[in-house]
């Protein structure tokens, strides 16, 4: 008995798209640390980490070397506190009623981690793969993907560069597209006041969500009278806004405007699309990343031509996607520079409306492979996973996660395949942090060899931890490092006699010990 064409077509499809969410899963879950969590989404750099509020010191959260700060991190450290009442966020984030305004995601955070402060900043740094779950899920049904064409206008949405960028960054960009597609799908099922009620929420994650209200208006156009519903409306869903930003106001005085992200129309959409082709003479060694952002320009190009190519005021999708493309036009030159720019952010919304628009009017593949170009720029910002170049070892037990790095001593770590080892001369030091922080004592394990056969000794501080004679192959040995404090364990490894050159060559290392594997429960 054959099997009818509708149902293996829908077979294949759900495969397709379960592979689809796999694909994300491998992406997004390579920046899982066994003790940072997913906090490298959030990127706080040495700056934040020194100036920002204490919990970001006295908890898992990974750091970026040098200067390499986004806004995520002032999201997470507002996460510690959403009512913003700790002294410290004036000096931590420098412009609390600017970066406070966009609380949903922080708010959530702080009640899905029980507000403990342990899991607030990794609960933070992981909400946008639940939005990105929720969005793919609601997607699939609003467009929906009954072939091809819909599944690839369904994973040019999912894997744009404003989807993907929003979870790389831990923004709230996503967050809020995710819930203004949420509104436009309660308001089709004539679901009013919670679509009003899902999209003021979207305002609270992003406040450009709420210039979508243009979909939940009603017409006739011609008449006065639907016009006082709708103003009624707008004032709605943007009354949670409004009275946040009184809080704030109170709470810490008055914020920026922010008018600075808009200029005269397409002003800035020309000088994005000028500098992207500048920059292939220019920096011709980043050949791939001007390809990326300009492909992502073409496709927010051909989505807002997309939806001016027709006038439909009677489609909700069109009038949301035809907001979007009014905000493209005005948006300025900080929104757009950059690779590809937070325009891919912004203007998700839109990226939803086309998607659901050119699928259900049937429009040609031409169309829809335009609007899904943004995909590539999309799994670049997933595809390199930051690494800490001094961490040796890590882990997680029912008990708490530990993370341990290479200080003073050592020429470096090596590694080979899955396997990872450090020299030193014949004194290193090696750091290790535990979470929570303050737990009993611990069980140490280290694997080390020498150079030739040898004493070493382990200390952390005056105290002696292990005492005993290491050989040239490789060994395990275990001792008992004393209960955790305020800081972390500085362990103290030194060996007894001459260390030994490792070639004949005249530069050639000193070695004496080495250590290849680290465990701690």
């Amino acid at each position: 008995m054959s099997v009818p064409w509708h149902r293996l077509q829908r077979w294949r499809l759900a495969a397709a798209g379960l592979l689809a969410v796999a694909a994300f899963a491998w992406l997004a879950g390579r920046f899982w640390h066994p003790y940072y969590g997913f906090t490298k989404f959030v990127q706080l750099d040495e700056a934040d980490a020194r100036n920002g509020i204490p919990e970001v010191r006295e908890n898992p959260v990974f750091t970026y070397a040098g200067f390499n700060g986004y806004d995520g991190a002032a999201y997470v450290q507002i996460a510690f506190h959403p009512l913003l009442d700790s002294p410290e966020l004036p000096a931590a984030l420098g412009n609390v009623p600017y970066r406070a305004k966009r609380i949903l995601g922080s708010a959530l955070a702080w009640i899905l981690s029980g507000g403990n402060p342990a899991r607030i900043a990794t609960t933070y740094a992981a909400l946008n793969l639940g939005a990105w779950l929720v969005l793919a899920a609601g997607l699939w049904r609003l467009l929906p993907v009954t072939d091809a064409r819909s599944w690839l206008a369904w994973a040019g949405v999912m894997f744009s560069a404003g989807a993907l960028h929003s979870v790389r960054l831990a923004l709230t960009d996503l967050l809020a597209a995710t819930l203004v597609a949420g509104a436009l799908f309660l308001a089709e099922r004539g679901r009013s006041a919670g679509a009003l009620g899902v999209l003021s929420m979207a305002g609270l994650a992003r406040e450009t969500a709420l210039a979508a209200v243009v979909g939940l208006w009603r017409g006739p156009w011609t008449s006065a009278r639907p016009w006082l519903g709708n103003l009624v409306r707008g004032a709605l869903v943007g009354l949670p806004l409004i009275a946040w930003m009184v809080y704030i106001r109170w709470k810490a005085g008055p914020a920026a405007q922010g008018f600075g992200n808009f200029t005269w129309p397409v002003v800035g959409w020309i000088e994005k699309g000028t500098d992207t082709l500048a920059d292939f003479a220019r920096v011709p060694d980043y050949r791939w990343l001007n390809t990326t952002t300009l492909l992502a320009l073409v496709a927010l190009t051909a989505q807002a031509a997309y939806f001016l190519r027709r006038w439909r005021q009677q489609d909700a999708w069109w009038r949301m996607g035809v907001s979007g493309v009014a905000m493209m036009a005005l948006l300025g030159t900080s929104v757009w520079e950059g690779h590809p720019g937070a325009a891919t952010r912004v203007l998700l919304p839109m990226g939803v409306a086309f998607a659901v628009l050119a699928i259900r009017e049937r429009a040609s593949w031409g169309w829809i492979i335009a609007g899904s170009l943004t995909v590539f720029s999309g799994v670049l910002a997933l595809w390199q996973v930051p690494v800490d170049t001094s961490e040796f070892a890590a882990g997680r037990s029912e008990r708490g996660a530990y993370v341990a790095h290479l200080g003073t001593g050592w020429y470096g770590a090596e590694r080979q395949g899955r396997n990872l080892w450090a020299w030193s001369a014949g004194h290193a030091t090696l750091t290790l942090k535990t979470a929570p922080r303050t737990i009993g004592p611990r069980r140490v394990r280290l694997q080390l060899r020498a150079v030739s056969p040898r004493g070493i000794e382990i200390r952390t501080g005056e105290s002696l931890l292990w005492r005993g004679r290491v050989e040239a192959k490789l060994e395990w040995i275990e001792f008992d490092a004393p209960a955790g404090s305020a800081g972390p364990l500085e362990l103290d490894l030194r060996a007894e006699g001459a260390p030994v050159p490792e070639n004949k060559n005249p530069d050639a290392r000193l070695l004496g010990f080495a250590v290849y594997g680290m465990s701690v429960s």
